[in-house]
């Protein structure tokens, strides 16, 4: 979810290059959308290509921070990076206390560089506000790979590791659009439920769902913005209600804010719209398991994983195995696809608990 998460987007190139794999992989024109990627689901349920880079290597120390797990997501965040390091017995993993103090993440670092460990993931509870101590230590020598929320200059990290605020929006319109072609809906309402509005990412979901819906001549009929909680969630989702006597497709960003989403619906029976979801907590999953949920986007929580991966890589001048180039990339978007219950016993593993 990453519900303070910050970063610019160049939307047209994102939507070019999302829209248009998730069209062409199922072989489908802009009237004919699909639920997600083919390539998506290749790597479901935690499913990984082995390599030679798997052995153990060198010995490497990584040091690791990140917010403070106040949200699903988040805690999700923390725990599947120190599972990852527990996986590689060349890996020492000296992870700092979580926090939303920007000063205090920054001495965090500072330690680290002290320290002189091998790498570093940072997961920054403000990239700006990070900037300089990353950069110092990659001045240092110390590799930094910089997970979820951007530092402000490229000269901050060896590499960077994000999620798609903006594909999950193309994903769920994409997806809401398939909704209305399958239930041949005429003039359907179609409601949303955004996060922080003041937040990019808020701002780039809602874009990208507003661009996708374009594809079959939809638009946001009913729109609110909660705040990523699960009181909020269920405050705004009550004032939707009042508002909109049917609704036909409903997207909420945030599966934790859902979960007062979920509340409100069963408080006045209203069940009849197909519910999108965002971010891919566990709770969402069953939901859909047990049918009172159509969909959720995945915004994955397993990025300071993937950076703790990457960092030992680095660490150890290897590259990713199943890449021609032999270091690795310096820039990492990962896809959000739709979780249906076609597929969501893929991808319950990879759930979070909200």
């Amino acid at each position: 979810m990453s519900a303070s998460l910050s970063r610019p987007t160049t939307r047209v190139a994102v939507l070019a290059i999302t829209l248009s794999t998730a069209l062409l992989a199922a072989g489908c024109t802009s009237n004919d959308p699909v639920t997600t990627p083919a390539a998506s689901t290749q790597q479901a349920g935690g499913a990984k290509a082995a390599s030679d880079n798997d052995a153990p290597g060198e010995k490497v120390t990584i040091g690791f921070s990140g917010p403070a797990a106040d949200h699903g997501w988040l805690a999700a965040i923390n725990s599947s990076a120190l599972a990852e390091a527990k996986k590689h017995t060349d890996v020492e993993l000296k992870a700092a206390e979580g926090t939303n103090d920007a000063s205090l993440q920054i001495s965090q670092i500072e330690t680290f560089i002290n320290d002189k460990v091998d790498a570093i993931v940072l997961l920054p509870t403000d990239g700006a506000a990070l900037t300089e101590v990353a950069t110092k230590a990659m001045n240092a020598g110390i590799p930094v790979i910089n997970v979820d929320r951007e530092f402000s200059s490229p000269f901050a990290a060896r590499a960077t590791i994000l999620g798609d605020n903006y594909g999950m929006g193309v994903s769920a319109g994409t997806y809401a659009c398939k909704v209305v072609k399958d239930k041949s809906l005429s003039n359907p309402v179609i409601a949303e439920i955004a996060g922080i509005d003041a937040l990019p990412l808020t701002q780039d979901r809602s874009k990208g769902f507003a661009d996708a819906l374009k594809a079959c001549g939809q638009t946001v009929d009913n729109r609110v913005a909660a705040e990523f909680t699960v009181e909020s969630g269920n405050r705004q989702a009550a004032n939707l209600l009042q508002a909109a006597p049917k609704i036909d497709i409903l997207w909420n960003h945030d599966d934790d804010q859902g979960v007062g989403v979920m509340a409100a619906l069963d408080q006045a029976n209203r069940h009849e719209m197909a519910f999108i979801g965002g971010a891919g907590s566990s709770n969402a999953m069953r939901w859909i398991k047990d049918g009172k949920m159509e969909a959720t986007v995945l915004y994955p929580p397993t990025q300071a994983a993937d950076g703790i991966k990457l960092a030992r890589l680095i660490a150890q001048n290897k590259g990713i195995g199943d890449l021609v180039q032999v270091e690795v990339p310096r820039r990492i978007v990962l896809n959000a696809p739709v979780v249906t219950k076609d597929n969501v016993d893929q991808y319950l593993p990879l759930g979070f608990e909200s």
